[in-house]
């Protein structure tokens, strides 16, 4: 049967015949499609339709190949991101003229630090904010010490104390107690609950930074840059599962509470220190699948934060516990 050049330009039938490559490529595409399936729920659920997903999917890909070559000359990059990721040049030519190299991009869209959940952090993990039993005090609104209004004064003195409160008020992360002109904290997280634009940020930021490390750590040639460690465990019940959720959210706590002094001590020591400034994210995700339920209950947003699945079909059978690392 005599080749079709029309076949050999479709990138369907050039992604078919690479499957049936290495076993590497052929890990490469199952990884990609699991990676993928969760982003197409999102938009699918969100209204987001295709020819905009692969939009910024072409962007990504014209950034990854002009930063693998960074010394080429101007008038080369648009044949060799060409030639790299398979997009015409015409294409090529287009998503390159207006657009900044990702890496400044990226920078230059990274949000501002947020004052409110530094604050929630801080009150949260330090002796002197919280009870005899660990909890974050209730506090008074105003007063030198102790005090809202101190706390929120030794975080930023850029927003005003009020404006925190009510901000944290609004997210549903504290109440204010008018009569007695208290202030108290709600829920161990800060996940506002009806705000999508930050929920949405929060999936960028920390699914973004861990599919980064884990990226880095694959493509890497010698020792992993990044931790990166996971348990995995099958054959439990969803009685069992709801079980082990306090545990889950006290070895959170734990954590976050031993790590957030200690990096706020490097913060204020290196303040003064010469050279780049480094920054540093980690986390703790859980995800659960109870086969026949929903992905994810009620709304697909209901759940922020990281979250990592695999497949069925290539989990090995029966109950058991596995530790992957990296």
């Amino acid at each position: 049967m005599p080749d079709d050049p029309s076949a050999r330009d479709d990138p369907t039938h050039r992604f078919d015949a690479a499957s049936d490559g290495s076993p590497e490529l052929r890990a490469l595409h199952e990884a990609l499609a699991q990676l993928l399936e969760p982003v197409a729920r999102l938009a699918v659920a969100r209204g987001l339709p295709y020819a905009a997903t692969q939009e910024l999917l072409k962007k990504a890909f014209v950034e990854a190949a002009s930063a693998a070559h960074p010394g080429l000359a101007a008038h080369r990059k648009v044949s060799r991101i060409a030639t790299t990721t398979g997009i015409n040049r015409r294409e090529v030519t287009r998503l390159t003229a207006p657009a900044a190299p990702r890496g400044a991009g990226a920078a230059a869209r990274r949000p501002p630090r947020s004052a409110a959940s530094e604050l929630l952090v801080h009150w949260r993990t330090h002796p002197e904010w919280r009870d005899a039993d660990g909890r974050p005090r209730v506090l008074p609104r105003l007063g030198p010490a102790l005090s809202f209004e101190a706390l929120a004064q030794a975080i930023t003195r850029d927003v005003h104390p009020r404006s925190l409160l009510d901000e944290l008020c609004r997210l549903g992360l504290a109440r204010l107690d008018e009569g007695a002109d208290t202030v108290a904290l709600l829920g161990d997280a800060f996940v506002p609950s009806g705000d999508r634009v930050r929920m949405l940020g929060f999936l960028a930021d920390n699914v973004g930074d861990h599919l980064r490390a884990a990226v880095d750590n694959v493509l890497a040639t010698g020792r992993p840059p990044h931790l990166e460690q996971a348990l995995f465990a099958e054959g439990l019940t969803p009685t069992s599962l709801e079980s082990l959720r306090p545990l889950l959210r006290e070895q959170w706590s734990t954590l976050r509470q031993a790590l957030v002094p200690a990096l706020e001590e490097r913060i204020e020591a290196d303040a003064g220190a010469p050279g780049p400034r480094a920054r540093l994210r980690m986390g703790l995700y859980v995800y659960q699948e109870v086969p026949g339920a929903p992905q994810a209950p009620g709304d697909p947003l209901a759940q922020p934060g990281p979250v990592r699945a695999r497949r069925a079909s290539t989990r090995r059978a029966g109950p058991g516990l596995k530790d992957s690392e990296t």
